[in-house]
């Protein structure tokens, strides 16, 4: 059985020109509770006027439906995001930095080793307040204006992450540079380093094709937890060109006719990722939900 966590409320829409409504956003996380997703990342609290689609934070937790058994988080890049995000029910609070020094300079005028002390004292802020935290560390496997990112480094990172409290570490290919072989290499570092009982995620985006085959050989390397996006949206105002996140109806059949159960009802996140694209009013970029409808 492998865990999703569905990003499209948050990753799949922050980036997109087309405003969505508060009401598309909850209907849109209704049906995906509806299909079986247990674990969705519904919002951000970034800055409004860098990331206008996720304005609408706070009134999208007022109005998503309260269930015991679905949990919801909420990214956070700042301590005034954390501010924001502790007047809400957001069940979870996922804490963002990149492993590159030229990212975080161009996007939060930060050196990495800044960034962590930062966002660290946020993740304890976070615990003191009874709000679980997970750490997500972003370029790990490769950064569009710096390159290759050293296993060490992003190892460094997770160790701080997890003395802050992160109770889980997401590993994230934000521009899409990842490939399979790497992605091994790199979940078995962190399984040596951290051991298998760490709960480990893996967020991969689609730009240059090879989401669904990092997928794979991550899950062939033991990870058990992926983002993924509906109908494949998904997009960042901070990194070029990273578009495209794993889809989750394409996740999910693939892993469905490996045998390999998500707990998710596929016909329904087909027909969500069709709504989705009645939404967009665009083409979106899975593949399974065109094949159906095909």
């Amino acid at each position: 059985m492998i865990e999703i966590c569905e990003v499209g409320p948050r990753d799949g829409l922050q980036n997109e020109k087309k405003p969505v409504s508060t009401e598309e956003k909850v209907h849109l996380i209704e049906q995906l509770i509806d299909a079986g997703i247990r674990k969705i990342e519904a919002v951000s609290f970034v800055n409004q006027k860098v990331v206008p689609q996720m304005a609408d934070a706070e009134e999208v937790m007022k109005a998503v439906p309260k269930r015991e058994d679905v949990t919801y988080a909420g990214l956070v890049l700042s301590r005034s995001g954390l501010e924001r995000a502790l007047l809400t029910p957001v069940d979870i609070v996922h804490v963002m930095i990149a492993a590159s020094d030229q990212f975080n300079m161009r996007n939060a005028r930060r050196t990495v080793e800044q960034g962590v002390a930062e966002q660290t004292a946020v993740m304890k802020d976070a615990g003191a307040a009874k709000r679980p935290v997970a750490g997500v560390i972003g370029t790990v496997f490769g950064c569009p204006f710096e390159g290759d990112i050293s296993i060490s480094r992003v190892l460094k990172i997770a160790d701080a992450f997890l003395q802050a409290g992160c109770e889980q570490i997401t590993l994230a290919d934000t521009t899409g540079l990842a490939n399979p072989i790497q992605v091994q290499a790199v979940t078995r570092a962190f399984i040596d380093e951290f051991g298998d009982h760490t709960p480990l995620g893996m967020h991969f985006h689609n730009t240059r094709g090879l989401g669904i085959a990092n997928s794979l050989a991550a899950y062939q390397a033991g990870v058990k937890i992926f983002d993924a996006s509906i109908a494949g949206l998904g997009g960042c105002p901070f990194a070029p060109k990273a578009v495209g996140n794993v889809c989750t109806e394409d996740l999910v059949h693939m892993f469905e006719q490996m045998g390999i159960g998500t707990g998710t009802d596929l016909n329904k996140l087909i027909q969500t990722a069709q709504w989705m694209e009645s939404v967009m009013a665009r083409p979106l970029d899975g593949m399974v939900y065109r094949a159906v409808g095909a």
